[in-house]
């Protein structure tokens, strides 16, 4: 903890040491708020205990024959009750009781019978920050009724010296309050919260070690709710994170294998497409009829290995943008699927709406891949039904985008190739595919700051939608677009 606190700021930037100094802090503040009221009441309780020393000095002439004591005597009980004079006041009538000499004129008089709680702040304030000894008079109330009031004199210097004096003890007793309340929470804050935040950080570096190894995955055993909820979190993100990393180096090796292996491939492939060309040729009736299914399954299987081998590398490279106009793009990708505009019964055809002058920004061989995989994936859609069908490809542009549609009319995307559609290996439209041509398109899409979303899929075809800004970043999904409507 020492050394953790040494490197990242000492230990006040650690969070037992903040915890440790607010609790400090807030302590001595509920102190300071305390300290003011109890000076003030600290003030009231010396005045009130002169006051009551003054009657029961001035009950002693009130025993004496007429009234009278001894000078003596009546110094005595001045000084007894440290005053100046006594006055009671009875029956509405001031009676001067004891009396001494006053060394200078009263400087201010405090009625302690109606001051309410801010007079008395404020007086007790006055009185401890001030300076030099001054005569005050004081008025209070007998004790027991015994008149309707008495009236003090005394030095101001005395009581200034028994507030600094109760003042400091109780800054003292405050202070040592603060040091034990602040210890004992820093050790509640080291047990309840610290220990288990350090436990999951260290969690945190050794996955970060190894995080392909499932033993340093953590498990919850925090008692604090907030904490085991995150351990919980850390549980289940390290759980993922591993399974991704074990995908991401089977697929790695899966990449590695296929790129070491597809020279070999492409002979094999080649020599066996060499003999299906003979065999196109050949005299025998039954030989003939297979020969056509054998060489579309040597190109399924060519195509298969050079998509496989693409999406087995790194990384795409960064799209070289330039501005083209798109239209005859997707006319040259209608010739490379063999799509003509002409009606078939049999064999699906193609619809182009998109307008002649229509320029977008991207790369052209990307898109040109990407616009290839769509429409493949609904020439064989609509192939695998046996019967007709239409591929729609339409194009235009909003404020801040470029928008192409690609729709067809086949039999829609299965559940299961809905639920992983742009994930390589499990996106799949058919039987024997890879999944690769969506997860290549998507991300060669991405690439571009745009993005691709299955629209609709259902019984009357599917189609997809490709978004592509025309400055940097992704724009809004809110974004209107000028889009025809289905079938042109």
């Amino acid at each position: 903890m020492a050394g953790e606190a040494g490197r990242h700021g000492g230990f006040l930037n650690t969070l037992s040491g903040r915890f440790l100094l607010l609790t400090a802090a807030f302590v001595m503040l509920a102190e300071i708020l305390i300290f003011v009221p109890s000076i003030a009441r600290f003030r009231v309780d010396y005045l009130q205990l002169r006051l009551e020393k003054a009657q029961i000095a001035s009950l002693a002439l009130l025993a004496a024959p007429d009234d009278m004591i001894m000078p003596e005597l009546e110094a005595e009980l001045l000084a007894n009750a440290d005053v100046f004079n006594v006055v009671l006041r009875r029956d509405e009538v001031r009676q001067l009781v004891l009396s001494s000499p006053i060394p200078e004129p009263i400087a201010a008089t405090y009625d302690l019978r109606d001051a309410g709680a801010a007079t008395l702040i404020r007086d007790a304030l006055a009185a401890i920050v001030g300076s030099g000894n001054e005569v005050i008079r004081v008025i209070g109330e007998p004790v027991q009724q015994a008149g309707l009031l008495i009236e003090i004199t005394l030095e101001s210097a005395p009581l200034r010296q028994a507030m600094v004096e109760y003042g400091l003890r109780i800054l003292l007793l405050s202070a040592l309050i603060s040091v034990v309340t602040a210890g004992l929470l820093f050790l509640a804050v080291q047990r309840l919260l610290v220990v288990p935040i350090r436990r999951v950080v260290q969690h945190m570096q050794s996955y970060a070690e190894a995080p392909e190894d499932a033993r340093r995955v953590i498990a919850p055993t925090a008692r604090v709710t907030e904490l085991l909820v995150a351990e919980e979190a850390l549980q289940t993100l390290q759980t993922q994170l591993t399974g991704a990393l074990r995908q991401k180096e089977r697929l790695a090796q899966l990449g590695g294998a296929v790129a070491k292996i597809s020279h070999d491939l492409r002979n094999v492939l080649t020599t066996a497409q060499l003999f299906a060309d003979r065999l196109e040729g050949s005299a025998d009736p039954a030989v003939a009829r297979s020969a056509p299914k054998l060489v579309a399954s040597i190109r399924r299987a060519v195509s298969l290995c050079e998509t496989t081998l693409a999406f087995g590398r790194a990384e795409e490279v960064p799209p070289q943008l330039q501005r083209f106009a798109l239209r005859p793009l997707v006319v040259e990708v209608a010739e490379g699927e063999g799509l003509s505009a002409d009606p078939d019964p049999l064999r699906p055809s193609l619809l182009i709406d998109v307008p002649a002058g229509l320029m977008v920004v991207a790369d052209g061989e990307q898109m040109f891949r990407v616009l290839g995989n769509l429409v493949r994936n609904a020439r064989q859609a609509i192939e695998a039904t046996g019967r007709g069908g239409t591929i729609e490809v339409s194009a235009g542009e909003a404020d801040a985008e470029w928008w192409i549609r690609v729709g067809d009319t086949g039999p829609g995307l299965p559940p299961r190739a809905r639920e992983h559609l742009f994930t390589a290996f499990q996106g799949g439209t058919r039987k024997g595919g890879s999944g690769l041509g969506l997860a290549i398109a998507d991300e060669l899409v991405r690439g571009h700051g745009g993005r691709i979303e299955l629209v609709r899929s259902d019984d009357e075809g599917s189609e997809f939608l490709i978004r592509l800004p025309k400055g940097p970043g992704i724009p809004t999904a809110s974004m209107p677009l000028a889009m025809p409507a289905p079938g042109g």
